[in-house]
């Protein structure tokens, strides 16, 4: 019981809460531009997902740049550094689940919805790790 207590406290930081908290606010942000551009403003659904992706990364990065991972960046030469290294995370993460997919949905004998979700999480991982120590690193 000891151990499960302990792996517990090591893993419910409040950096790993709040990154969790703010990953549903985003995915909420996401749904709630497209169907509102889609259903409210009857924009084509490409461009509305287009939209929505894009807002909902921008509001990814405000929320974990300053209530997530406390970015220490002061100038705006550092926090336009830090913003493209958040968006090449991102980016590359894009690819990672993209090529994972599609050799998920190739190789494995199970429903893809479940090979999307592996790679979701897959990707939610990396995301945090990538902000965490790539775009919001500390220098101290």
């Amino acid at each position: 019981m000891e151990k499960i207590k302990s792996l517990i406290k090591k893993f419910c930081t409040r950096e790993i809460i709040f990154y969790a908290l703010f990953g549903v606010f985003t995915t909420i942000v996401n749904i709630g531009i497209f169907s509102l551009l889609k259903y409210v403003f009857h924009v084509n659904e490409n461009i509305a997902n287009a939209i929505a992706i894009c807002t909902a990364v921008l509001f990814a990065y405000f929320t974990n740049k300053d209530l997530v991972f406390h970015s220490e960046a002061n100038t705006f030469k550092a926090k336009l550094i830090e913003f493209g290294k958040f968006i090449l995370g991102r980016a590359f993460t894009m690819v990672v689940e993209y090529l994972g997919c599609l050799l998920l949905f190739a190789i494995c004998p199970i429903p893809q919805i479940i090979s999307k979700t592996i790679m979701t999480v897959i990707v939610i991982i990396l995301n945090f790790f990538i902000s965490k120590f790539f775009a919001f690193k500390t220098n101290h």
